[in-house]
């Protein structure tokens, strides 16, 4: 995510990086990062530096973006139990080892899950409230947020769907017929933009969805499910979160007797938000290769529901059970916290004293020719060299045009790069580093290669 914001600076200071040009071409990333990279995070960073221009006000919107999650996880659990327990919900989701660990990396993914989870709030709204006659269509714009934060959201978005009609059943929707039929031909009519573009840029209207969707690194169709298996809830939530979600899903599979009672709705949106965990888990774990960060909204849904089983059966002792997991999320937070300052924050910091001083060197250097940079962190070193960049994988299917300065660019330490013996011959050049990534090596390529 911050790798985005930074091609959106570029892309508002000029230079280099404004030019799409003969480089890469249409089909091709700009910066590395691929045109499957949804266009979402670029435009907010072109907000923020109308504003100032300036790297703090991408990452005032990053952190926004980061802060909107954890704010919407407890309005939400606030209205459908009590503030007290709402407040709980966030706390136990933020000292989960998922959430504040990935924090300092800007992810599209935090942002997005906040969005999901308002369309699961407006779909909840709609049964509940029927006279509202602004929530389909206001659920509809909330999921075209989603959709264009993370093309990913696509999938969560489905699960929603299909949860949303299996808790209420076809004919509590169809009483709402025009104003979802209304709702669902903005969704579509948002959508059209990117399947124009995608048809443009890959010949398909769902080219950039499945072209997203083949960035998973995937043995077998099931992996990723495999893998949440294996993973969740500790990997996400942690000891004290891993118990509260076990109980959450006890109450969504309770909660199915009572979705029989026609009007129950309170059973009704406990089945809905449970059915929607584990739908994700399974739709995600179908097409993709299992990442964490994926499906933080099954997360924030089942700790909501497990809160409010935590005092189900326990009569007077509810209130003092509820008080010591909240406690205990606490001093969770702080030992959560702790780690990402000293753990996870340094590391994207320090790799930096790697990446930027080699990269202003190679600016330094510039010559008319265009320039195109090879690198396994393309998107840092080519924002500071003033180059195109794209990854090893991205150079071998493309054919710089002829008069292109090409360089490879290798870390003693770096990743995502290839056998130095295997790399084509070139002129060398080692500039040392203070970073983690250690020595680096430039590699370019002769004219015209």
């Amino acid at each position: 995510m911050g790798a985005q914001f930074a091609v959106a600076a570029q892309q508002r200071r000029g230079g280099p990086v404004r030019r799409q040009g003969p480089l890469l071409g249409r089909r091709h990333a700009r910066r590395g990062l691929g045109p499957y990279r949804p266009a979402g995070l670029p435009a907010l960073g072109r907000l923020a530096l109308a504003v100032h221009d300036s790297v703090g006000a991408l990452r005032a919107v990053a952190l926004l973006l980061t802060l909107f999650t954890p704010a919407v996880t407890c309005l939400a659990a606030a209205r459908w139990t009590t503030p007290r327990r709402g407040a709980l919900v966030a706390l136990l989701l933020l000292g989960g080892l998922g959430f504040l660990h990935r924090t300092p990396e800007f992810l599209n993914d935090i942002g997005a899950t906040g969005l999901l989870l308002l369309v699961v709030a407006l779909l909840v709204r709609c049964q509940e409230r029927p006279r509202s006659r602004w929530t389909p269509l206001a659920t509809s714009l909330v999921a075209l947020a989603a959709f264009y934060l993370r093309y990913g959201s696509l999938g969560n978005l489905l699960a929603i769907a299909l949860a949303a009609h299996f808790a209420y059943g076809p004919r509590a929707w169809l009483a709402r017929g025009r104003r979802l039929a209304l709702a669902a031909g903005v969704f579509a009519a948002g959508l059209l933009p990117h399947f124009v573009h995608a048809e443009r840029v890959t010949g398909s209207p769902l080219g950039l969805i499945l072209w997203a969707t083949s960035q998973a690194n995937r043995s077998y169709v099931g992996d990723g499910l495999v893998h949440y298996a294996a993973i969740l809830p500790y990997r996400l939530a942690g000891d004290l979160g891993a118990v509260v979600m076990a109980g959450g899903l006890l109450l969504a599979v309770s909660a199915l007797r009572g979705r029989r009672d026609e009007g129950d709705l309170l059973a009704a949106r406990r089945v809905f938000l449970g059915t929607t965990a584990v739908l994700v888990l399974v739709v995600l774990g179908l097409v993709t290769d299992g990442e964490p960060r994926f499906v933080y909204l099954p997360v924030v849904l089942l700790t909501l529901l497990g809160v409010e089983a935590l005092p189900r059966g326990t009569g007077r002792w509810g209130p003092p059970l509820l008080a010591a997991t909240g406690a205990l999320a606490a001093l969770t937070v702080l030992g959560t916290a702790r780690v990402v300052a000293h753990g996870a924050m340094p590391g994207p910091t320090a790799q930096a004293r790697s990446t930027v001083p080699v990269a202003e060197r190679l600016a330094a250097d510039r010559t008319d020719r265009p320039c195109l940079l090879v690198t396994g962190d393309e998107p840092e070193a080519g924002r500071y060299s003033g180059c195109d960049a794209v990854t090893y994988a991205q150079y071998r299917r493309l054919t710089p045009p002829p008069g292109t300065t090409v360089r490879l660019l290798l870390f003693t330490h770096g990743c995502l790069q290839p056998d130095p013996a295997a790399l084509p011959p070139g002129r060398r050049t080692t500039i040392p580093t203070g970073g983690p990534l250690g020595t680096a090596t430039v590699i370019t390529l002769p004219p015209d290669r």
